[in-house]
């Protein structure tokens, strides 16, 4: 996967991205029992979190379907991608709703981590076609 890793890894991270802001649109509102403060403001951040999470699947279908044409492997990119969401999702999680990173989360990751490198430093095989006999 030459040129798609990097394309790959950030629609991985748009993906967090759109996920993130749906939780955000679509989540209880702060303050007790879930009811938000009154006026327009939270309804205002709401539909921008929404208009968010189309923004960012527009840009992640688009920078994904560049990655798979960069790419080597429609299966490099991919797996590139669902890692980086991955890997995205939870720091966004850490860092927006204070989640919390359990050890076998971290299990989880590291067998992610050892896959991805596998996949984009294994030399690709060339493919052997069948010889065709020629009879005279």
């Amino acid at each position: 996967m030459q040129g798609g890793g990097p394309a790959a890894a950030a629609a991985g991270l748009l993906a967090a991205a759109a996920a993130a802001a749906a939780k955000l649109a679509l989540g209880p509102g702060p303050g007790p029992g879930g009811e938000a403060a009154g006026g327009w403001l939270p309804v205002l951040l709401r539909i921008g979190c929404i208009g968010l999470v189309f923004t960012c699947n527009a840009m992640m279908w688009t920078v994904f379907a560049k990655a798979l044409r960069l790419s080597s492997s429609s299966a490099a990119a991919s797996v590139t991608s669902t890692a980086s969401n991955f890997i995205s999702s939870a720091i966004l999680g850490k860092l927006l709703f204070a989640e919390t990173w359990t050890p076998l989360w971290w299990v989880g990751l590291a067998v992610t981590l050892c896959g991805l490198v596998l996949l984009h430093t294994a030399v690709p095989q060339p493919a052997q076609l069948p010889v065709e006999k020629k009879e005279a």
